[in-house]
């Protein structure tokens, strides 16, 4: 078998953790197995050249800082090859541009366009471990360094699996799977054997960390299997997998969260045709993603638009809209930073009625007010205020049936 394996900065936060996963891999090698090795910065180094960064400067070059900050899992990569020779393991290092992963020019969160196998194959062919810097790759138009953002290395490790053809990408983390929620807010929260590329991409989109948004996205579009386990124990982990290979088909998987939202609302829009372009296209081209967005009824030819962003963006989101609102003649533009969404998801809502109703009467049972509602086929968002964010997690979990000690509601399939 040909393994991708992918290891964070927990993982390899310290020497005695680098030389524990050498030995895991060799112990994979001695069963036979080809092996490719992705890792993350040690934990807090990315952090740390952040803060060296700023200062020296508090608004440094993109560019620069992606030459700065790829050099975190150049540390690890070496280290890691260092251990495997005294262990007798053959391994080889490449940073992202020698394994020849190819991105755009968007630094800081530049996406993979391409990956050249050829010296990975060559290497893997030669009886060595092949360890890959995560989170990094090469634009080659311009030759710059790139790095892919937070959570780049879990997407750098699926690309390799899809390039490669490799039998499985094994997502190696301090947790030991994909639970139903966060068991820091939700003790309960159950460990899911196995979950959909669906349902992962809607709990990775709406704040679960477990695995980087196009980490699945790469998997769905290549038909990668992804198995998230424990660095830290042996124990079977959770396999994310196509929807048709999900044998306990849940009519809810899980309760996700995300504080990093903020809300923006321009008033008095001209509603006329082409003014959504006119207020989206800057805010798209300056990279910050749009969520949720609500329209309300024109009145006097005039209308108000509200959207959330991410919450690192809601400054520069602001900035621009505030030009865009002079450019159009709307009146003001009103923000909030203080809010979280909560979302339910689950591949067996599409076919049962009464989900919404059931989580609305759930929130409202503990008086939290919902601002805006989002759904898709297999999920329903909640924007509410950020206070109530882990009471309405722990409520949703249990209205749900999610927790250990409650028997999970299953689709019947039958």
């Amino acid at each position: 078998m040909l393994i991708v394996q992918k290891y964070g900065g927990t993982s390899v936060g310290s020497i005695e953790r680098i030389q524990n996963v050498a030995a895991k891999v060799q112990a994979r090698v001695a069963d036979g197995h080809q092996m490719v090795v992705v890792l993350s910065a040690m934990a807090g180094v990315t952090d740390s050249l952040i803060d060296l960064a700023q200062q020296i400067n508090p608004e440094p070059a993109a560019r620069e800082m992606d030459v700065l900050l790829a050099t975190g899992e150049q540390q690890s990569i070496a280290l890691f090859c260092m251990a495997a020779e005294t262990i007798g393991l053959p391994a080889q290092s490449l940073l992202g541009f020698q394994a020849a992963i190819l991105t755009d020019n968007m630094f800081g969160k530049a996406r993979i366009t391409d990956v050249e196998t050829a010296r990975i194959k060559e290497l893997l062919d030669e009886g060595k471990v092949v360890v890959v810097a995560g989170f990094q790759g090469l634009d080659w138009d311009s030759g710059d360094v790139t790095t892919l953002g937070r959570g780049g290395s879990d997407t750098t490790a699926v690309a390799l699996a899809a390039a490669l053809g490799a039998d499985v990408c094994e997502i190696f983390t301090d947790v030991e799977g994909v639970f139903t929620t966060d068991p820091n807010v939700e003790p309960s929260a159950r460990k899911l054997a196995a979950i959909s590329y669906e349902e992962m991409l809607e709990m990775a989109s709406l704040g679960a960390k477990v695995l980087d948004i196009r980490s699945v996205e790469f998997a769905a579009k290549f038909g990668v299997k992804i198995h998230v386990r424990s660095t830290f124990t042996d124990r079977e982990g959770t396999m994310v997998v196509p929807e048709d290979q999900i044998t306990e088909r849940l009519i809810i998987s899980g309760v996700a969260y995300n504080k990093n939202e903020a809300r923006l609302t321009i008033t008095d829009v001209p509603d006329t045709p082409g003014i959504a372009s006119q207020i989206f296209s800057p805010i798209s081209q300056a990279g910050i993603v749009v969520d949720v967005i609500i329209q309300n009824t024109s009145a006097e030819g005039k209308t108000d638009m509200t959207f959330t962003v991410p919450k690192t963006d809601y400054e520069a989101a602001r900035r621009i809209l505030k030009d865009i609102a002079d450019q159009i003649g709307a009146a003001e533009v009103l923000g909030d930073t203080e809010i979280a969404k909560v979302s339910v998801i689950g591949i067996g809502m599409r076919n049962h009625a009464g989900v919404a109703s059931k989580m609305f009467a759930a929130l409202a049972s503990e008086n939290i007010n919902i601002k805006t509602i989002n759904t898709s086929e297999i999920k329903i968002s909640c924007v509410i205020d950020e206070k109530y964010t882990e009471l309405a997690v722990r409520v949703l979990h249990k209205t749900f049936g999610l927790g250990e000690d409650q028997p999970p509601v299953a689709e019947d399939v039958t």
